[in-house]
């Protein structure tokens, strides 16, 4: 194997120029997959595996010394994805200050002032990040609804938080902007969530009114053979499970989900509603009518955008 670029480790642009690479060289090693970009203007040999260590070494090329690794970013670097689904695969590292600290200008990072207690911080392998239960607190005042609770469930799922901790977490703040958002989130949070799809689902379904599913319903059957679905009432028989481009890419996929389905409805009579993404965001109004049929319950009808809310820039 040739040496790895840079030792292996991540390097900035400007960094890459004084390892002789220009702007456009490093722009075509990225498109010939021979580097790897952990996020805007940062690099790394691709023959290198992604890892919780190396994540923090590249964000620490572009954390200022008064700054602390928060949000989306500071899920990241503990190895969680909850970047909404427009900012998934090219983002710019969040950072904050202490009020009255010095505006984040680094190069690479997206930077904002707020309230900072010192328990709210933990030292991390060089960097400065908030704590789980600060990083779950602010995504869920921060971010679109859906998106925040599928945050704040993938924490929980990860056991780096406990929906009681969060719920106490938030009680406490006062004059936060998002807190009412926040507090009403923190109570909903499910640490048996499986996927972003999941979250956002049982969200519409407690928007409608209707009572909280069980998520991951495991029926076993006459061969002792597991099926597990989403977001069921096994009482009444009727499984809620999404169905989205996001965790369904392939027809085999798809076709032993219908064949998984169909055996279970012969078998023991089990009735569906499928949600996808043009069902569950927007308008349409058609995966809660047709729960609320089988569930003899009259939906909320709420309308979600497809649009995230604009961040607030304000703690």
């Amino acid at each position: 194997m040739s040496e790895l670029i840079n030792d292996g480790f991540p390097f900035t642009v400007a960094q890459g120029r004084n390892l002789g690479f220009s702007s456009a060289e490093l722009r075509r090693m990225h498109a010939s997959m021979q580097l790897r970009r952990e996020f805007r203007g940062v690099y790394v040999d691709a023959r290198v595996p992604d890892s919780r260590r190396g994540r923090l070494r590249a964000i620490n090329l572009v954390t200022p010394d008064n700054a602390v690794v928060c949000d989306e970013t500071a899920a990241w670097v503990r190895g969680l994805d909850v970047f909404s689904p427009g900012t998934r695969f090219d983002f710019t590292p969040a950072m904050l200050v202490r009020h009255g600290g010095a505006h984040i200008v680094h190069p690479g990072s997206r930077g904002r002032q707020a309230i900072l207690a010192t328990e709210d911080v933990e030292f991390v392998d060089g960097v400065h990040v908030t704590t789980a239960v600060r990083t779950v607190s602010d995504l869920l005042r921060r971010m679109y609804r859906p998106y925040a609770l599928a945050a704040a469930d993938a924490f929980a799922a990860a056991e780096l938080v406990t929906a009681p901790e969060v719920i106490e977490y938030v009680a406490k703040l006062k004059g936060y902007r998002g807190i009412v958002q926040a507090r009403s989130l923190a109570a909903m949070i499910e640490p048996r969530t499986q996927s972003p799809g999941e979250s956002w689902q049982r969200l519409r379904i407690l928007d409608a009114g209707f009572p909280p599913p069980e998520p991951q319903h495991e029926v076993v059957d006459d061969f002792g053979r597991s099926y597990f679905i989403d977001l069921p009432y096994p009482d009444r028989l009727i499984g809620s499970e999404y169905d989205g481009h996001e965790f369904h890419t392939d027809d085999a996929h798809r076709r032993h989900d219908a064949e998984r389905r169909e055996y279970l409805s012969e078998l023991y009579g089990w009735r569906w509603v499928i949600g996808t993404r043009q069902r569950i965001f927007g308008q349409d109004t058609s995966f809660e009518d047709e729960l609320g049929a089988l569930l003899g319950m009259k939906p909320i009808h709420r309308w979600w955008g497809t649009r995230a809310q604009p961040t607030l820039r304000a703690a």
